[in-house]
């Protein structure tokens, strides 16, 4: 008779943990298994989901050939020891909702995801996905109690996505020579910049009209809110679980890829206490350093005005919570 071992080789010495097997949680989990990224432990409130989804998982490993070890479970104990936690648990957008509406019902959730994960795996590196997602990454934050460089969240790299998206689309070339650059809040007053965003390395502002260019911003703003009015009973995932696993993939990886990054500043762009998008170095270490491009007054003006929005709804958000802490 013929004995194999029964311990089979993990893909990785690493493990991420996502916590909420939703559609993004869900498809982020494939995305990393499938590029051998790391193993994934998938946890839900939800008896008897994310063990479903990772057994699914598991029985594509011979199709996909990797031998990631993924895990479905409803208990934080099972997420010890993870190098990255991604939290996307939260309720989605309806339609004719606004990222800000979810807040009071999001902020609670995002906190105790938070705070469990944490108390189980005190040297990750969080990824904040939940909206509205500047405001859940500042309270995630002042949650974790983690130094504010291991705490990001993920908006970024799918604005400027949706934008490189919809340049490619209105030009009619290959989107892998088209890099973009969309700075602020993951929101209304996202502030794409036009001038960093390029066709082989040329400004789409020497190459398109204003006018063009003024109505794929404003798509690109209203990216999320026109999947969720054409889907009606669900918000985009497979996008922000690609923009997400990018992310991890430079951290794992330790690639120091500058990418657009929901980070906290400290006098970057004249703006201090706030987590908002700018191009930031993703690494071992988390946020590595912020990139300060040289923006002109109107930009910088309009990536404040976007800061600021933020910056109110996070006392917001504050403020509810601390509502909710009282009654309980």
């Amino acid at each position: 008779m013929i004995k194999f071992s029964s311990s089979l080789p993990l893909c990785a010495s690493t493990r991420v943990t996502i916590i909420g097997a939703g559609k993004v949680g869900s498809t982020l989990a494939q995305r990393i298994a499938e590029k051998n990224l790391a193993d994934v432990v998938l946890l839900d409130i939800v008896a008897g989901m994310p063990q479903g989804i990772a057994l699914d998982l598991t029985q594509a490993r011979g199709i996909e050939q990797h031998d990631c070890q993924i895990i479905g479970t409803n208990d934080y104990a099972d997420t010890a020891n993870s190098d990255v936690m991604v939290i996307t648990a939260g309720i989605p957008r309806k339609p004719g909702m606004t990222r800000d509406d979810l807040m009071r019902t999001n902020a609670q959730i995002v906190v105790e995801a938070v705070q469990r994960s944490i108390a189980h795996s005190p040297n990750a590196i969080l990824i904040i996905v939940t909206n509205p997602l500047d405001v859940m990454t500042y309270l995630a934050w002042q949650a974790s109690g983690i130094p504010s460089n291991r705490v990001m969240g993920m908006a970024g790299v799918l604005d400027s996505a949706r934008f490189q998206s919809f340049i490619a689309m209105e030009l009619g070339v290959a989107i892998t020579d088209i890099t973009t650059t969309v700075l602020g809040g993951h929101g209304d007053l996202m502030v794409p910049l036009p001038r960093y965003s390029t066709v082989s390395g040329v400004p789409i502002t020497e190459i398109m009209e204003p006018e063009t260019i003024d109505r794929l911003i404003k798509r690109t703003r209203n990216g999320g809110a026109e999947i969720v009015e054409l889907m009606r009973t669900g918000s985009a995932y497979f996008a922000p679980a690609s923009a997400t696993c990018l992310m991890v993939e430079s951290i794992l990886y330790n690639q120091s890829r500058v990418v657009p990054t929901c980070a906290y500043l400290q006098g970057e762009y004249g703006l201090n206490d706030i987590y908002v998008g700018v191009p930031s170095r993703l690494g071992c270490a988390g946020v590595e350093s912020i990139v300060e491009l040289n923006l002109t007054e109107a930009e910088l003006s309009a990536l404040h005005i976007s800061a600021e929005s933020v910056r109110q709804n996070v006392h917001q958000a504050k403020e509810m919570l601390a509502a909710v802490a009282k009654v309980n």
